[in-house]
């Protein structure tokens, strides 16, 4: 199975609407970013973890995945030691654009994406499912009629 590592703070630091929102509020870039992360792993058979840095604040609990805080230590720390403790690593991909983590996990073996690739990556496959379901409305007669305003003839 496939299991996603997440540098939360990385990825947040990368994707400007989150970091704009880090910088107001953390706790909210945090829920964001794993709200984001529950859509996008929903109905998948595939692990996720996700890193910050720090100590926790509020619980979240995204679906389908782990949050994992450094507290005094760093998330890169923590990051290499669950890639360091696997026995599967030819199944984990990393997600961060941390130089010293990607190269750490390379060298283990596991695939990489850097934090913009992977968000690019999310962004465009809920671009397709949103019109894959509006084609799905836009199939339903009814739907269709109410959207042209066209009056049944009877």
């Amino acid at each position: 199975m496939k299991h996603y590592i997440i540098d939360g703070n990385n990825l947040i630091g990368k994707v400007k609407k989150l970091s704009d929102l880090q910088n107001k509020d953390k706790q909210s870039a945090r829920e964001q970013v794993a709200y984001i992360l529950q859509n996008h792993f929903s109905g998948k058979k595939i692990k996720m973890t996700l890193h910050f840095d720090g100590y926790e604040n509020m619980k979240i609990n995204p679906k389908g995945g782990k949050i994992i805080y450094s507290e005094s230590r760093t998330a890169d720390e923590k990051i290499k030691e669950q890639v360091s403790s696997s026995n599967s690593r030819n199944n984990i991909i990393v997600v961060s654009s941390d130089n010293g983590i990607r190269n750490f996990a390379k060298v283990c073996g596991c695939s990489l994406m850097t934090s913009e690739e992977f968000y690019h990556s999310i962004s465009i496959k809920n671009q397709i499912d949103d019109e894959e379901n509006r084609i799905k409305e836009m199939n339903d007669v009814e739907e269709f009629k109410r959207l042209f305003n066209v009056k049944n003839n009877k």
